[in-house]
């Protein structure tokens, strides 16, 4: 298995339909319980352990997810009420090495992931089906659609999930 891509890497299917929108919706939906589950009873120890060699550390992972999913959720709302916009990704890496990320306590992230989802969730189950045709443009992965992007941000929950429980299971915690 790949330590770094547990779940593979993430390849949209060729054609999107609600089918496909509502199974993504529901893995959003799910994430913080997954991972909530995924780092109950973790010690500290345990949460500064990396994933992988070289990788981050669980801890720097629960960060990591409300950062970029609370980019994504501004991205989807800016593709919404502008015509495909510029947005401007984050600086993951360097995110993760501040010192909330390397070495906060994770349960304000947990809050803030659960609160982010509850509110995305509840805007995309809004939305007909033409809305996710709608695009903003990354400076280096070109036009991105909500619907590429909804597939995207659930495959990445799922991805990050997978970090923490193949460590665990690696470890015997």
């Amino acid at each position: 298995m790949d330590l770094r891509y547990p779940i593979g890497l993430y390849s949209p299917p060729s054609m999107i339909g609600r089918a496909e929108r509502d199974a993504w919706i529901v893995e959003l939906e799910a994430l913080t319980g997954n991972l909530r589950n995924a780092v109950e009873g973790l010690s500290d120890d345990q949460l500064d352990q990396p994933y992988r060699p070289g990788g981050w550390t669980v801890r720097q992972v629960v960060h990591h997810i409300p950062d970029g999913h609370l980019s994504a959720y501004m991205f989807v709302r800016l593709a919404l009420t502008e015509q495909a916009p510029m947005i401007k990704p984050i600086e993951e890496a360097a995110w993760a090495e501040l010192p909330d990320a390397r070495s906060g306590p994770i349960g304000p992230s947990l809050m803030l992931t659960d609160a982010l989802h509850r509110r995305w969730v509840m805007l995309l189950r809004s939305l007909p089906d033409n809305d996710f045709n709608r695009s903003f443009r990354h400076p280096e992965g070109g036009e991105l659609t909500l619907d590429w992007t909804l597939g995207y941000f659930a495959w990445h929950s799922r991805h990050h999930v997978a970090h923490i429980l193949n460590l665990r299971q690696r470890e015997g915690w």
